[in-house]
């Protein structure tokens, strides 16, 4: 187990158990602890972690509420396997790709484009905005392993998001993260569309792929904590080799 960074707050308004969980979340999540890992106790993972152990109990607490850990007599703390891929707090993390084995997926979003523009009518009409309101545009494309394996346009108003970022460099990679750390925007659900399509002339410039190559369509509204909506996506993607999972629990 590696020594983790003592000061993981920074200036952020995030409490610092939170920080803890994402890291150790991370850990399970992409299988460095693996399910039946006996964690050492709540001090040796603290001071692990350069915390104290009351921020070290509140995460633990945390992500046995959750499934990804659980609490067992005379052996301590164990990790699971069950991990909660799909549920909203996670998904703030990890996009839903899976290996053909299930496996979760890690992927890089690569930002390729990002501007201010006017809403169209139809986007005005969706986001509750006047016509003609400025919106951040988003460009990416999202890779697993070094391959392009999903492109993504995004959207949101221009207004609730001062000084965003306009060099593609310095987009976030973890846009929900970012909204709730930087601008106290915190998404609190998605709605999904999800259709088929086949890979346009742009698709296949950016994605690598033959004409004709079958897409996963997925038009995507995310509302933030008093039902606003706040980012609409468009996503087109590959699933030869992976699959897009979303999972009610």
């Amino acid at each position: 187990m590696t020594k983790k960074t003592a000061n993981m707050a920074g200036d952020l308004p995030i409490p610092l158990y939170e920080h803890v969980k994402r890291r150790m979340a991370d850990a399970i999540l992409l299988g460095e602890w693996p399910p039946g890992m006996v964690l050492p106790g709540e001090v040796a993972l603290a001071a692990d972690y350069g915390v104290a152990v009351g921020t070290m109990r509140r995460a633990l607490a945390d992500l046995t509420a959750d499934g990804m850990l659980m609490r067992r007599r005379k052996t301590g703390t164990v990790v699971t396997g069950r991990t909660p891929q799909h549920s909203l707090r996670f998904f703030f993390q990890y996009y839903r790709l899976h290996g053909g084995d299930g496996r979760l997926l890690s992927s890089e979003a690569v930002v390729t484009e990002v501007g201010q523009s006017p809403a169209t009518v139809a986007e005005a009409a969706l986001l509750g905005e006047a016509p003609g309101e400025p919106l951040i545009r988003i460009a990416r494309l999202r890779r697993v392993e070094g391959r392009a394996v999903m492109r993504s346009h995004i959207a949101l108003v221009a207004r609730r998001v001062p000084d965003f970022p306009l060099e593609p460099s310095l987009v976030p990679q973890r846009l929900y993260i970012h909204l709730l750390d930087v601008h106290g925007i915190r998404i609190s659900a998605v709605r999904e569309r999800v259709s088929a399509g086949l890979a346009t002339a742009e698709d296949r410039a950016h994605l690598g792929v033959p004409d004709p190559t079958p897409l996963l369509v997925i038009d995507e509204e995310a509302f933030d904590q008093t039902g606003t909506l706040t980012i609409i996506s468009h996503h087109r993607t590959l699933t030869d080799d992976h699959r897009y999972v979303n999972e009610v629990r």
